[in-house]
């Protein structure tokens, strides 16, 4: 995923939410209904979750230290998780909460135009920031589906956004529900059914950002198609006799370490190993460009399975960029 796209759709969603924040409130003061305060938060949650993203993504971009040898890329991982817990705690908690308050003691809904004029033109805002999500995820989505792209990306950022944004489009569209039916019944009630139905949703969205998200931060490895590239490109090169065992994990959304023991020739010497290293490693960043960290060991292999280091000094170093 481009810096410059995932950037782009936070900051679509953030100036709608803001946007839609405020007009919301204003019509919750004129009308009082429940789902209108639910959607405000959820909106005003929602501008916060953007403004983590954006935090996220600028913390992750800093340099190397000792202390943190594989950089900062995780951070974009942990700053999208707590957009989850966040999305959770204020967004659905408080409309399950304000949702039963409701309908344990519902109230008419005043000046109903307002409410009415504020969703219609939410909804309209919503869209927009919904189709630049969209249009920036389908450059980088290929032919997957949308389900496989939320659960495969390695970046956040659009999977998140995606799923806030389409939310808050159901939302509303819930809240829009409950108005009309408290109107058109002068029952209050519905009024609360609509909030305590945008809460199940926010709470859906949470978890199933909060599984994506931790499976992320702890460490997962290259997808089948990766790995089946990266081992075509190791075992092309001439000196390398065939791979022994690979692990490989991404560090950050565009930063996967691979390391690997393969296996060499017995009558290579440490130059020509040293030399198949280089040209493994190269192959390997043509075909998986996000390959930054590579570490080869290289071994001696038997047909029966045995294995010996090379003891070479010049290379049981592992090579790295």
């Amino acid at each position: 995923m481009s810096a410059e796209g995932g950037t782009k759709a936070i900051v679509a969603a953030l100036a709608a939410n803001l946007g839609i924040a405020a007009s919301k409130f204003v019509a919750f003061a004129f009308t009082g209904s429940s789902s209108m305060l639910a959607e405000s938060i959820h909106s005003v949650a929602d501008s916060g979750n953007q403004g983590l993203l954006l935090l996220g993504r600028k913390r992750a971009a800093r340099a190397r230290t000792p202390e943190h040898p594989f950089g900062y890329g995780r951070e974009r991982y942990f700053y999208a998780f707590v957009v989850a817990v966040v999305l959770f705690t204020v967004g659905a908690a408080f409309s399950l909460y304000e949702g039963y308050h409701k309908i344990s003691h519902p109230e008419e809904v005043k000046s109903p135009i307002w409410a009415f004029a504020v969703l219609i033109i939410a909804i309209l805002m919503e869209s927009f920031s919904f189709r630049t999500a969209i249009k920036e995820s389908n450059v980088v989505r290929g032919d997957q589906s949308w389900w496989a792209f939320i659960r495969r990306a390695k970046a956040p950022e659009l999977p998140v956004v995606l799923l806030e944004d389409l939310a808050a489009l159901v939302g509303l569209v819930l809240a829009l529900f409950g108005v009309s039916m408290a109107v058109a019944t002068g029952d209050g009630v519905w009024d609360g059914v609509g909030t305590v139905a945008i809460g199940v949703l926010l709470g859906a969205v949470a978890t199933i950002l909060a599984i994506e998200t931790k499976s992320l931060l702890i460490g997962e490895g290259a997808d089948a198609d990766t790995e089946r590239r990266i081992v075509a490109a190791l075992e092309s090169v001439e000196e390398v006799q065939r791979l022994i065992h690979m692990r490989t994990e991404y560090v950050g959304p565009d930063e996967l370490l691979i390391a690997a023991k393969i296996a060499v020739h017995h009558d290579d010497t440490a130059a020509e190993v040293a030399r198949g290293i280089d040209a493994a490693e190269a192959k390997i960043r043509a075909q998986v460009p996000e390959a930054k960290l590579i570490y080869l060991e290289p071994a001696l292999y038997e047909a029966d399975g045995a294995e010996s280091a090379v003891a070479e000094k010049a290379t049981e170093t592992p090579t790295t960029s």
